[in-house]
């Protein structure tokens, strides 16, 4: 039986990442008359060309795409395996891995953190940062899952699955001095100062519509996607938020925040979004299954 050169086959995959012979040798630390005759012997053990020249570049021909995805495949699969090896022997604690967007509540964080910890004996590493970023690294098994109120994946993205685990309705509230605001809800928020989500949040363009439908013109004294910044802009009295309900649950009761209304029909949603794996983490797996938000009265 044939085996294949798993060797060749990353220089092929590193050369295509590269782009070019020279930027790969660099990379690998080869010499290119080294690393073009292994790329040869590659091609002549396939049969098939993989890149041709256009104007001094390398491109990929259709071959040369197909074997790409191949690869890719079967090297991403290589860094699971060692992923998944080494979460295991070296301590009881299993490793579970989360990314969470900036702008999601960190009280629901804690929540998920908190049923994590319940589940067994396991370490967990929180990362924030903006979406795409994070879910490229979940694709390459770096995180084990994240927490998004930006959206769900795409169904056509077949490596991604999602469970949505709250969906709150969105509420202004402020501190003692707005308290009045209740009275006349929405049309009192005429010209009140905000403090409102960054451009790029979804919840933000649904406070934007909301105020657009109801013919109401805010003003906007900061942008952030740090909700506990704006929880803390809106207990000082800087200006009115738009937080999920659940958010500021404590808050509300403790008498520190006033709820003014809610927006009709609008709400925030949050996902619990994974990679399909080869083998699962089993906390992960959990979460996944099992996990729902309790929502307070």
């Amino acid at each position: 039986m044939v085996q294949l050169n798993y060797h060749h086959l990353y220089y092929f995959k590193t050369i295509a990442t590269e782009g070019s012979i020279s930027k790969a040798a660099a990379k690998l630390r080869l010499g290119q008359p080294t690393l073009s005759m292994q790329l040869k012997q590659f091609e002549e053990f396939l049969g098939h060309n993989l890149f041709e020249r256009k104007n001094r570049s390398l491109v990929l021909t259709e071959m040369g795409r197909m074997v790409l995805g191949y690869a890719n495949e079967i090297f991403r699969l290589g860094g699971e395996m060692l992923e998944t090896i080494s979460d295991r022997p070296t301590t009881k604690r299993a490793k579970l891995h989360i990314g969470a967007l900036d702008s999601v509540p960190k009280a629901l964080i804690r929540d998920i953190v908190v049923r994590a910890l319940s589940l067994g004996e396991v370490q967990i590493s929180i990362l924030e940062g903006d979406g795409p970023e994070l879910i490229a690294e979940l694709k390459e098994h770096r995180l084990d899952l994240v927490i998004s109120n930006a959206s769900a994946p795409s169904p056509t993205d077949d490596h991604l699955f999602a469970k949505s685990i709250s969906k709150m309705p969105l509420i202004v509230c402020g501190s003692v001095k707005f308290k009045n605001l209740v009275k006349n809800f929405p049309e009192s928020l005429q010209n009140q100062p905000f403090i409102f989500p960054t451009a790029h949040s979804r919840v933000r363009h649904d406070i934007e519509h909301y105020f657009e439908d109801e013919h109401i013109q805010v003003d906007v004294l900061a942008e952030t996607q740090d909700t506990s910044l704006m929880k803390t802009l809106a207990c000082d009295g800087h200006g009115l938020v738009v937080v999920a309900e659940n958010a500021v649950h404590e808050l509300i009761t403790s008498g520190v925040l006033y709820k003014l209304g809610e927006l009709e029909n609008r709400f925030e949603e949050i996902w619990l979004i994974a990679a399909q794996r080869k083998i699962a983490n089993p906390i992960a797996k959990s979460l996944m299954k099992d996990f729902a938000l309790q929502l307070v009265d």
